[in-house]
């Protein structure tokens, strides 16, 4: 996914607030054993499911309460929250936790399936083509990934290409 700059006087446009997060401690729930550059193979995925799922929704809710609480805004002010596609049941989850109205959730897991680091693109690239988003929106993303590190940014969409 590729953003441009541009210059606003409004601190409500475009990046509004984001915040990351990492734990090593938790590496071993969600890791892959190998990669080129460590042991020259591909590596397999290695996750505890049932752990992944009790942290992820916890720590992703925290994420985004802090991520919304540094622009000062509630969920009641989002048009649309595009999660990272990795499970249905962790986005019902926090989506229900938050008070997310589902109609404003993005779901594409069901049409390309976890595709780890894309899926934030192309679910928000589904929902602009579709015209769900628009100039204007406000717009929540998370993800969590392998090792433990997550993190929420929160954006007014320029409505600039897709």
């Amino acid at each position: 996914m590729v953003l441009e700059a541009f210059e606003t006087d409004d601190p409500m446009d475009g990046l509004i607030a984001s915040k990351l997060r990492a734990d090593g401690q938790h590496r071993q729930k969600l890791f892959v054993d190998g990669g080129v550059s460590s042991t020259q193979t591909s590596g397999h995925l290695r996750m505890e499911g049932r752990e992944v799922f009790r942290h992820a929704v916890g720590m992703i809710n925290d994420v985004i309460e802090d991520t919304l609480g540094a622009a000062g805004l509630t969920t009641a002010d989002l048009d649309w929250f595009i999660p990272h596609q990795a499970n249905v049941r962790i986005i019902d989850a926090s989506a229900r936790h938050l008070k997310i109205d589902p109609a404003k959730v993005v779901l594409t897991v069901d049409k390309h399936g976890n595709t780890s680091a894309a899926s934030i693109p192309l679910a928000l690239d589904t929902a602009v083509r579709d015209g769900r988003v628009k100039a204007g929106d406000v717009i929540l993303f998370e993800a969590m990934g392998g090792g433990f590190t997550w993190g929420a940014c929160l954006m007014r969409w320029s409505g600039s290409g897709s």
